[in-house]
């Protein structure tokens, strides 16, 4: 990226209103007035977000699994072609040697 653009980037990321971001499943603990209510509000909360992290940390892990599944198997195929390609190339090479004439 250009300094410029990073600039441009950077000017519109402060200049952007942070607005709040939903997210279901947490409660708004602030609004509890007992301490004890509250406190079992956040707990719930960190419950759920532990839950949710875990979650999200599982589809991460099933992804790399296959990610590097299938980058093993385009190794091995890059390996295929290349040992192909190389033997294509030694046929190319023995059509052009000169073939010695018959007397």
């Amino acid at each position: 990226m250009t300094p410029r653009l990073l600039a441009l980037l950077a000017g519109l990321s402060i200049a952007a209103p942070a607005t709040a971001q939903d997210i279901r499943g947490l409660e708004i603990c602030t609004a509890e007035k007992a301490m004890e209510r509250r406190t079992s509000c956040l707990q719930s909360n960190v419950e759920f977000l532990q839950q949710a992290l875990s979650k999200q940390t599982r589809d991460t892990q099933a992804k790399l699994v296959e990610t590097n599944r299938e980058l093993a198997a385009h190794k091995a195929e890059f390996a295929a072609l290349k040992t192909a390609l190389a033997k294509l190339q030694q046929e190319l090479a023995d059509l052009k040697k000169p073939k010695p004439e018959k007397k």
